[in-house]
């Protein structure tokens, strides 16, 4: 006990997390639970780090304090709300005790800070609950908000895989074919392939003879080709090999605008005989 008196005077003026903990420990052996307490609660006004919130936290959980708990849930975010694990475990707390308003509620804050370290592994929580709870709309609903968030490839994927999973086919087909055209747009090619190549997989669980056929008519070829090496200012760059995908809509595309070329082309030629004519037949009334 008398050293780890001699260590809380230590500590007071020093932020050592780990011995603040093991200061918490000997006063719970000693059966001081409200000491240790006071010690903990001391420790993160003092030197709030996660180690020491997180250590709090186990304790009144092995106590079985969940309002405690959840009192330390609320300091430690005010402390750093951009850690995406503090608000996930805190959501988890409360799944735990069947409190999915409150988890639901949790996550729902969580999404709207302005900074976030995760952000990834939280919404990923988030729709992951809402699955385990069954409620579809509302994972549809967060996965539309994420889209607008951004358009990661990954996003799509998991969003008509989602569909798929509770046999709704049509929905999935339908948001493959958005995330094909939005990456398409993006001119995201790596990432079209990987999107066409889960449509894929989708159709041959999923689909029928015909969507199979559709989806492997948009698979593109894969080329190698040349391109010249950047280098700075005076340097000679040489040549790298690299890998490209040929879509078959990019090549429709590039049929229909050489075919438009040439229209116009044709059609610049028939002006410029025509003016040519023109031109030769006003010479020769002025020579009449």
């Amino acid at each position: 006990a008398a050293v780890f008196s001699t260590s809380k005077a230590v500590v007071s003026t020093q932020s050592t997390g780990k011995i603040w903990l093991m200061f918490a420990q000997f006063e719970i052996r000693q059966k001081n639970l409200s000491e240790a307490r006071k010690i903990m609660g001391t420790s993160i006004g003092k030197c709030p780090k996660p180690k020491l919130f997180k250590g709090y936290i186990d304790l009144e959980l092995q106590m079985r304090e969940f309002d405690r708990c959840r009192k330390i849930y609320e300091k430690f975010l005010e402390f750093d709300m951009s850690n995406c694990n503090t608000w996930i475990k805190f959501a988890e707390l409360e799944t735990i005790l069947g409190d999915s308003d409150r988890a639901r509620a949790i996550f729902n804050l969580a999404i709207q800070q302005p900074l976030l370290d995760m952000p990834e592994i939280l919404w990923k929580a988030y729709i992951d609950f809402e699955v385990e709870e069954e409620e579809h709309d509302r994972v549809r609903a967060l996965y539309k908000s994420l889209l607008q968030r951004t358009k990661h490839v990954k996003v799509w994927i998991s969003y008509g895989n989602f569909e798929a999973t509770i046999e709704e086919a049509e929905r999935a087909r339908d948001i493959f074919e958005e995330a094909d055209r939005s990456l398409q747009q993006e001119s995201q090619k790596e990432e079209r392939v990987l999107c066409l190549e889960a449509w894929r997989e989708f159709e041959m669980k999923h689909g029928t003879e015909q969507t199979q056929n559709d989806i492997a008519k948009k698979m593109p070829r894969r080329v190698k080709k040349r391109r010249k090496i950047d280098v700075e200012e005076g340097g000679e760059g040489g040549w790298e090999e690299y890998w490209d995908y040929i879509f078959p809509d990019a090549e429709a595309n590039s049929s229909n605008l050489k075919l438009l070329q040439m229209a116009k082309m044709w059609k610049k030629q028939q002006q410029e005989s025509s003016e040519e004519e023109d031109e030769e037949e006003e010479e020769n009334e002025e020579e009449g």
